[in-house]
């Protein structure tokens, strides 16, 4: 075999192995330019055909919404992990004006990568885990979540990341794009091509904070809704 045959064969076995690791990749970066919102005749974002094709968003039901503060410990004082405190506010579909009165159900992985620890409540208490809880947005739209930063899954088949559904007054809930780190594990041009962008860009700067509990900000616009 010539040596020009013989690199024309390993780069044929590259080409295909590449194609067969990236292949879910490109699948789920079609399904979510699928559900991305088009323009409507105003310039605008229109509603996404599966706003509602959300699995876990019965969870939102699972409190009552008028008992629910806009700040909570998601985690415990005794939960394992380096401490975080995300924060954010959100705004209604016009980017501007603040939603007040919204339900975020956020639930995490704990500092193993594990949905651990769950009880025998629900179906999603169980598949959740123990690192899930609920608030309500204040009259300025803001909430404030205590919790440990989450790690990645022992497979390390994803970034480290929270899950964020919302649920607005009289409307269906639906998730958003989860919280992810930047400059951590997986989180690089592909994540950023393959963002769904829903209630808005999921990827966060961490910074410590004056008491050593680390610090970061995730901001949600409301989706438009269908019909």
């Amino acid at each position: 075999m010539t040596s020009a045959t013989r690199r024309s064969l390993v780069a044929g076995i590259a080409l295909v192995a590449g194609c067969a690791v990236t292949a879910a990749c490109r699948a789920s970066q079609s399904a979510g330019a699928a559900d991305a919102p088009a323009l409507n005749q105003t310039g605008e974002n229109a509603p996404r055909t599966n706003l509602y094709a959300c699995e876990g968003c019965e969870a939102i039901a699972e409190r009552t919404a008028s008992e629910l503060p806009s700040r909570i410990a998601l985690a415990s004082v005794s939960e394992p992990g380096e401490r975080l405190r995300l924060t954010g506010r959100v705004v209604q579909s016009d980017g501007v004006t603040p939603a007040a009165g919204v339900v975020i159900y956020a639930h995490q992985t704990n500092a193993a990568g594990l949905y651990a620890g769950g009880s025998e409540e629900t179906e999603w208490s169980r598949r959740h885990g123990r690192l899930r809880g609920w608030v309500r947005t204040d009259a300025e739209g803001t909430y404030q979540i205590d919790t440990i930063k989450p790690g990645p899954y022992p497979s390390m088949t994803m970034p480290a990341h929270i899950h964020l559904f919302v649920g607005e007054p009289g409307r269906r809930p639906y998730y958003i794009d989860d919280v992810v780190f930047e400059g951590e594990f997986g989180v690089d041009v592909g994540y950023r091509e393959r963002q769904e962008l829903r209630g808005g860009s999921g990827i966060v700067r961490v910074r410590p904070g004056a008491d050593g509990v680390l610090l970061a900000r995730r901001d949600i616009r409301l989706e438009r809704h269908p019909g």
